[in-house]
């Protein structure tokens, strides 16, 4: 079992348990939820019921008696607060003065229940109709250039609203949708569907049944997947060896304690995690996994040396790979001393896990934004991916690639079409379809538009749910430049900081909640998302709204193209708000393959699966063959080591979901009451002059020439790596600089920054 190092402060208890229940209680007393919540939360995650609305893990088809997480719960009860931000709120205050507010307190005023535009003589939103925010944001789009304006989606939204925002965008004329897997898991499509030719991962739910190991890098299930636990707890009461590579100790993936078993809730014993616990360095995981690699390559030496079956699978190596053989031997000529500077690892620890994994049948690869959100984030995946590949273990039962999503319905978006990249999206037969030619232009990642925001040659932003400016980097440069634009649209259920950042025209509009009945002309509706494992699951709410006069994400949507004159025989955008199943039926006509009678099958227990051709061993690459990548560094990170030079790592707390605060404690870390925390190893600590509790600065140290500071960081002994430090996301956020990103997928970098403590202020 791993332990907490002495002296930092930690959590001395375990995942869910009693904690558990005290984290959904304490939200449920302060959102004091409308009646039916205790429902909804029944049935949430269940056939024919509510699919949360926080993360995307899988939804089992045979599922516990509840089936929702803590995040889960205070992600539903958020929604169904008792709360409301009525227009008479706006009248009280402008938003300068709500900039000076915390975003919590933001968020905390409730459901926002009436559409609003911005009056700049006022400096406040006023009340106005739905007809003349439509109105006014046409007159607003109608005399832009296409390529200026942005249509961003946070990944929350559904199937059916995520297809027709694209549709709409294209029918604008631009293929500007970056959507928040630009900020966290674009690492991921782009590496994948480069060496194996799938952008997601390759496994189902039920693969963590049959595996002997799982190695798991860089993500955090007892804040991020809590449902994740229990999958987990199962392998390890089977037999499953759990090999945990990551900076930080979190106690998700070291004990839990189910909420659901009443033994385990009477005495408190845990199920033990992790077989291994490694703490590696950020940037660590290319030179670990190496070690792995080079020390499996010795185990098949020494096994053929001894007249025994090799330990790697040939076979599987010459029938479907490419690159094996220069992949080999540059393994083979790392040396052991590179491997442990840059991972931070002993070699005996790295052989101890690689022999874990050379016994083990089948193996699942489990990761996180621990892995994405770095410089050479894709050359860490697709190093994984050549350890995957050296035991065949891609593309059958109990094995395969698990990168943990995180938005509810973040991978969907991109299956029906929100992406930048136009070799993505079958442009010809939307064009057939629809009757209008889809433009070809690769459109802009997140990156790319706060580089036109700061420039100026963004003129207008669309936001479908999210906070974009506060969760972006080198904020303390977007917000200045933001209102600037001609035009900013927010579609959310409550106020937070991106709102109070108004373009030349703004309006708020406010959109009922996954938890809520949609009742449209044809009835009350269902919607459907897309979870982590592929597969398709309907949703349909059941509480009463927050406002009459809230309108669902798609009417929004179809509201804003129809008054755009963008209606025709095959644009129905009215007919496709009356009835959401006639825009499944259009789904399956773009992706006929994916989507074949996707009415008939949108209730099917634990959701229908999409297909992924990788788990057929079907390589959709350039070559047609999984490719192994030979990396040209051993470190993730853009900028290296220096004197007195440390890299942060930002991180969520167990009371967050994204940038949605639910409350000041991270109980899983034994941190309360503040957010504004600086995490450090009390080694560090001594050899920086520091003491517990002082309060000092964060200033940037990537090299560049931009002054980047955050003030008022309270010095808090955590068990981290030598040079590494920790502090919340989105608070640190002004640290990560714009430009310092994954270099295939522009994924800002944010679990690698490099940093100076200063004890003066900044």
């Amino acid at each position: 079992m791993a332990k907490a190092r002495k002296g930092t402060v930690h959590y001395a208890g375990s995942a869910g348990g009693w904690g558990s229940v005290s984290g959904m209680r304490q939200v449920a007393l302060r959102e004091r939820p409308l009646a039916g919540a205790l429902d909804t939360l029944v049935h949430q995650n269940k056939p024919e019921g509510y699919m949360c609305g926080s993360c995307a893990w899988g939804k089992p088809a045979s599922t516990h008696a509840f089936e929702f997480c803590e995040n889960g719960a205070k992600a539903t009860l958020w929604d169904l607060t008792r709360d409301r931000c009525t227009p008479a709120f706006f009248a009280d205050h402008t938003l300068t003065e709500l900039r000076t507010w915390a975003d919590y307190d933001l968020e905390m005023q409730g459901r926002l229940t009436a559409p609003l535009r911005y009056d700049a003589a006022g400096d406040r939103y006023v009340e106005c109709t739905w007809e003349e925010a439509f109105k006014g944001i046409a007159k607003a789009l109608k005399p832009l250039q296409p390529k200026s304006v942005v249509f961003y989606a946070s990944g929350k939204a559904s199937l059916e609203t995520s297809y027709l925002y694209a549709l709409l965008a294209r029918r604008f004329g631009c293929n500007n949708l970056p959507d928040s897997s630009n900020m966290c898991h674009e690492t991921t499509s782009v590496a994948m569907k480069k060496v194996i030719g799938s952008p997601v991962g390759t496994c189902k739910l039920e693969d963590f049944e049959h595996c002997d190991a799982i190695l798991y890098f860089g993500q955090n299930p007892g804040t991020n997947s809590p449902r994740f636990l229990h999958p987990l707890q199962d392998a390890v009461r089977r037999g499953c060896k759990i090999i945990v590579f990551n900076p930080v100790k979190e106690v998700g993936l070291m004990r839990f304690v189910d909420p659901q078993n009443p033994v385990q809730m009477v005495t408190q014993k845990p199920t033990e995690f992790a077989h291994m616990y490694l703490q590696v360095r950020p940037g660590g995981d290319i030179a670990a996994v190496m070690g792995l690699v080079k020390h499996v390559i010795a185990l098949d030496r020494a096994a053929q040396g001894a007249g025994q079956a090799g330990v790697i699978d040939q076979a599987f190596l010459d029938q479907h790979t490419r690159g094996w053989k220069a992949f080999r031997k540059r393994a083979i000529g790392t040396s052991w001393e590179e491997i442990e500077r840059h991972s931070g690892l002993k070699r005996a620890d790295l052989e101890a896990a690689a022999e874990v994994y050379a016994k083990a049948e089948r193996t699942i690869a489990v990761y996180g934004m621990g892995v994405t959100q770095h410089v050479h984030g894709a050359q860490t995946i697709g190093m994984i991916v050549n350890l995957m590949l050296m035991r065949g273990n891609i593309g059958r039962e109990g094995a395969g690639m698990c990168p943990v999503r995180g938005h509810s319905n973040v991978q969907g978006q991109r299956t029906v079409g929100i992406s930048e990249k136009p070799e993505l999206v079958p442009l010809d037969r939307l064009a057939e379809q629809f009757g209008f030619a889809p433009p070809r232009e690769t459109g802009m990642t997140t990156v790319d538009v706060c580089e036109g925001i700061i420039d100026g040659s963004v003129r207008a932003f669309v936001g479908l749910g999210g906070n974009f400016v506060r969760a972006v980097p080198d904020r303390d440069l977007i917000e200045p430049a933001w209102s600037g634009q001609d035009l900013t649209v927010y579609i959310a259920t409550k106020l937070n900081r991106s709102h109070l950042l108004p373009g030349k025209a703004s309006y708020l509009l406010p959109c009922i909640a996954r938890p809520e009945e949609d009742r449209q002309a044809s009835g009350a509706q269902a919607v459907t998302v897309e979870d982590s494992f592929s597969h398709i699951h309907g949703s349909i709410g059941r509480r009463k709204p927050a406002s009459v006069a809230l309108r669902s994400e798609l009417a929004i949507v179809c509201g804003i193209a129809d008054a755009m004159g963008y209606s025709s025989s095959k644009l129905r955008w009215q007919d496709w708000t009356a009835d959401y199943a006639m825009v499944r039926d259009v789904i399956a006509e773009t992706y006929p393959e994916e989507f074949r009678e996707f009415n008939a099958r949108m209730w099917t227990p634990g959701g229908f699966y999409k297909g992924n051709k990788a788990r057929e061993r079907i390589w959709l690459t350039e070559s047609g063959k999984a490719e192994f990548t030979d990396p040209d560094t051993l470190s993730a990170l853009g900028v290296g080591d220096a004197g007195g030079r440390f890299h942060l790592i930002t991180m969520r707390s167990n009371d967050q979901f994204n940038t949605t605060i639910y409350g000041m404690e991270d109980r899983l870390r034994g941190i309360s009451g503040t957010r504004m925390v600086l995490l450090i190893n009390p080694d560090d600590m001594k050899r920086a002059k520091l003491t517990e509790g002082q309060i000092v600065s964060l200033v940037g140290d990537a090299g560049d020439d931009r002054a980047r500071s955050v003030a008022g960081l309270r010095v808090t002994p955590f068990d981290l790596p030598n040079g590494c430090v920790g502090g919340y996301y989105p608070e640190l956020n002004p640290l990560v600089p714009l430009w310092y990103h994954d270099e295939d997928s522009k994924t800002p970098a944010s679990k690698g920054v490099p940093v100076r403590i200063h004890t003066a202020p900044a």
